[in-house]
């Protein structure tokens, strides 16, 4: 088959912006070369399900960002539901242990606490990093806590060294929620480096995007051998990709007698130790991540980029906004462009003249959590007053690899046009 690469369509990174086009937040920062590894996988690989190019993927990605294991599986959420599952299994906590966790962000890292039959414990957010309040944390440790799981706004850590303190002295773990962060820096170290262990999403919106997907990944062996089982419907077996065709697979015992209560041989194929799931990617998935990676530290700074030049444009022409506090060891790989108003109406009107002109935004997410339905019976959203500010007064824009200079000229002269 002769296929000519150059007519595919695809998210053009040097496209000519027009006024007229759309803004969006964030978007696929792909090429050709992402195209050709989906149909080189589907018409030449060996799998179409998660095989050799997933693991390459997870072990390029562990290398990349200085961890030991990583297991891809089909979306960022996923990630959070299979690591915090994980984490239970592995220490043995019991239902109704806790889970320190921030009332603002996604929903998925909250209700995968809850729904693994643990307790998630609310701390109220600070205003000017919209992270949880660091100060708040220590009054809230009990005996039942048994982590703190971090979710950095947008990308931007809160005081990483006074979580590490915390978690010393308690001996409880430090979780990310990395989604949002990839590639951010505290002290010059990989943010996910002070994890035990951390997921990534790579939705169309993040840094890197295999279209959907996301991954999980620690320095702990047993944790990922817990993880790997409860990815694959919780099976015993680990062979991966070509492993799957060794006649005794790679633990050289493939056929024997794994049951205790059953005296005979048995496939360790269909060995369950866990009640697992069935998260595993497609492997033309892999393929992509690892073209997407050869990128990021390319999409990294082009985040960078265009978070400092939108902020600037906004301060510069808008009184009643504040960019977000930045933290001194902080460095950070942005997924958005954050502001904080000083009151309701400055939002909507800001928004309004925004979205009017085609220039995507988004709210700091869910806002409080506990006001949306699916979630009011985990605690009193009343006692979180500046997380239920958040849908009042916080938006943010984006800080797209996309977006070039035709597209800053455009949003500088629609914020030099706004009224408020």
């Amino acid at each position: 088959m002769n296929i000519d690469f150059n007519k595919i369509p695809y998210i053009n990174n040097n496209k000519n912006f027009n006024v007229g086009d759309n803004i969006y937040y964030s978007g696929l920062y792909w090429n050709n070369n992402e195209i050709k590894s989906i149909i080189n996988s589907v018409l030449n690989g060996k799998w179409i399900s998660s095989g050799e190019k997933v693991r390459k993927f997870e072990i390029l990605f562990s290398k990349k960002f200085n961890v030991k294991y990583s297991k891809m599986v089909n979306s960022g959420s996923s990630a959070n539901l299979i690591m915090i599952n994980a984490l239970k299994e592995r220490f043995n906590w019991k239902d109704n242990d806790e889970i320190i966790v921030s009332p603002v962000g996604f929903p998925t890292t909250i209700s995968v606490i809850y729904q693994n039959k643990l307790k998630p414990i609310f701390i109220d957010i600070e205003m000017d990093t919209l992270n949880f309040d660091i100060n708040k944390i220590e009054e809230k440790i009990t005996e039942k806590t048994k982590g703190i799981f971090i979710s950095p706004v947008l990308g931007n850590p809160p005081d990483i060294d006074h979580l590490l303190y915390l978690s010393n002295k308690y001996n409880i773990i430090l979780i990310g929620d990395n989604c949002d962060s990839l590639g951010s820096k505290w002290d010059n170290k990989y943010l996910n480096e002070y994890y035990y262990a951390f997921s990534s999403s790579f939705y169309p919106a993040h840094h890197i995007s295999t279209g959907e997907g996301g991954m999980v990944s620690t320095n702990d062996y047993k944790l990922n051998k817990i993880i790997n089982s409860l990815v694959s419907w919780g099976r015993d077996c680990y062979c991966i990709g070509s492993d799957n065709l060794l006649k005794n697979g790679t633990c050289k015992n493939r056929f024997s007698k794994w049951l205790k209560n059953y005296d005979d041989i048995i496939d360790h194929k269909y060995v369950f130790n866990y009640m697992g799931y069935n998260f595993k990617p497609l492997d033309l998935q892999g393929s992509i991540g690892i073209e997407q990676l050869k990128k990021i530290d390319d999409i990294i700074q082009k985040r960078k980029n265009s978070k400092k030049i939108i902020t600037d444009i906004f301060i510069n022409n808008i009184k009643g906004i504040n960019s977000v506090k930045i933290l001194p060891k902080s460095n950070v790989s942005w997924f958005g462009t954050p502001f904080i108003c000083d009151n309701k109406n400055i939002k909507q009107k800001i928004v309004n003249h925004l979205e009017n002109n085609k220039i995507q935004t988004r709210n700091y997410f869910a806002g409080n959590i506990l006001l949306h339905d699916g979630f009011s019976h985990l605690d009193n959203y009343t006692k979180y007053p500046n997380a239920n500010t958040v849908l009042d007064k916080v938006f943010f824009v984006g800080a797209s690899p996309l977006y070039n200079n035709e597209i800053f000229e455009y949003i500088n002269n629609i914020i030099k046009n706004i009224k408020l």
